[in-house]
C-alpha cells in the first residue's frame, strides 16, 4: 500500500506539472476536485443507499442481523454502525460506507441472508465491519482526488476546445493536444493505481475480518459460496446491482483479464489462498 501511494504521489507532482505547461492555475482544478470529494465523503451513505435501494431495517425487524453485529462491534471494540440495511435482491453480497466508524452504514442482501449459514454470515459482517474500523471510504476518496481532477480537466478541455475562438488556433491546438494526451495518462494510471490500493484495502479487510470473528476459514467459505453464485445468477439480475459492485465483498460482475486489472477486488482465489495461510499460521501459534 505504501509504494502504491507513492506511485500516486509521483503521478500528483507530474498532474501539477501538467496544468502548469497549459497555463491553468492548479489551484482551480484542485479545490473543485477537493470539493466533489468533500460531497462524496459525507454523503457516501446516502448515495449508496439510494443508489442500491437499500432499505435500513430496524433490530424487531431482523433482530438476527443486529445481534451478529452487536456482538461483532463489541469484540472490536467499535460503535454499532448507525444504520443497517437490507437489499432486497436475491444476488448475494454484502457493503459497507460511511466516512467514519459513528456515522457506519453496513447492508447485506436478502440472498445473503438465505444463503449463508450464521458463522459465514458473521464472517462476512466482520469483514464489512473491518472497513469501516479501517476507514476505507476516507481513505480511497481522497486517494480518488486526482480521478476526478483529472476527469474535470478533460471535460474542461472538451469545451476550451469547442468554444474557445480560433485566434492562434495552430499552436493552441497543439498544447490542448499534449496536455489532453496527458491528462488521459494521468487518468487511466491513477485509476489503475487507486484499484491497486483498493485491492489491497480488500485483503486488509480479510484479515481484519478474520482477526474479528477468530475464523479465516469461515470467511473463506463465504466468499467461495458467494463467488460460485455469482456465476449462476443471470446476466440481467448482475446488471441491477453493478453499479455498487466497488462497495461489494465480491464485485457482483463476471470479468475477464481486462476487468481484473480494473476491478476494485483481489481475485477471489488469492483471498482464499491468504485467509488459508492465516488459519494455518493461527494453528501453528496455538
Amino acid at each position: 500500500m505504501g509504494i502504491t501511494m507513492m506511485m500516486l504521489a509521483v503521478v500528483y507532482v507530474f498532474f501539477l506539472g501538467l496544468l502548469m505547461f497549459a497555463g491553468i492555475p492548479p489551484e482551480l482544478v484542485l479545490v473543485i476536485a477537493v470539493a466533489m470529494a468533500f460531497f462524496q465523503y459525507f454523503m457516501s451513505d446516502k448515495l449508496v443507499l439510494a443508489t442500491t435501494g437499500a432499505r435500513v431495517v430496524t433490530a424487531e425487524e431482523e433482530p438476527r442481523l443486529h445481534g451478529i453485529i452487536e456482538r461483532l462491534v463489541a469484540i472490536a471494540d467499535m460503535p454499532k454502525p448507525k444504520k443497517i440495511a437490507v437489499m432486497d435482491t436475491h444476488v448475494p453480497n454484502a457493503f459497507a460506507t460511511g466516512r467514519n466508524p459513528k456515522n457506519a452504514v453496513i447492508a447485506v442482501t436478502r440472498g445473503l441472508l438465505n444463503r449463508l449459514n450464521e458463522r459465514e454470515l458473521e464472517a462476512v459482517l466482520g469483514h464489512e465491519l473491518a472497513h469501516v474500523k479501517n476507514r476505507d471510504v476516507m481513505v480511497l476518496t481522497w486517494a480518488s482526488v486526482i480521478v476526478i481532477a483529472a476527469g474535470f480537466l478533460l471535460q474542461m478541455l472538451f469545451w476550451i476546445t469547442l468554444f474557445g475562438g480560433r485566434r492562434d488556433m495552430g499552436q493552441l491546438m497543439i498544447i490542448m493536444l499534449a496536455v489532453y494526451v496527458g491528462t488521459i495518462i494521468v487518468y487511466f494510471v491513477s485509476q489503475m493505481l487507486i484499484m491497486t490500493l483498493s485491492r489491497y484495502r480488500e485483503f486488509a479487510a480479510d484479515r481484519g475480518g478474520a482477526v474479528i470473528t477468530g475464523s479465516p476459514l469461515q470467511l473463506a467459505s463465504a466468499l467461495q459460496k458467494i463467488s460460485n453464485d455469482m456465476y449462476r445468477i443471470p446476466e440481467k439480475d448482475l446488471r441491477k446491482v453493478e453499479h455498487a459492485s466497488a462497495f461489494f465483498i465480491i464485485p457482483a460482475l463476471k470479468g475477464n483479464a481486462i476487468a481484473t486489472m480494473f476491478s476494485s477486488h483481489p481475485k477471489v482465489e488469492e483471498r482464499i489462498e491468504r485467509l488459508q495461510e492465516m488459519q494455518r499460521s493461527m494453528e501453528r501459534s496455538s
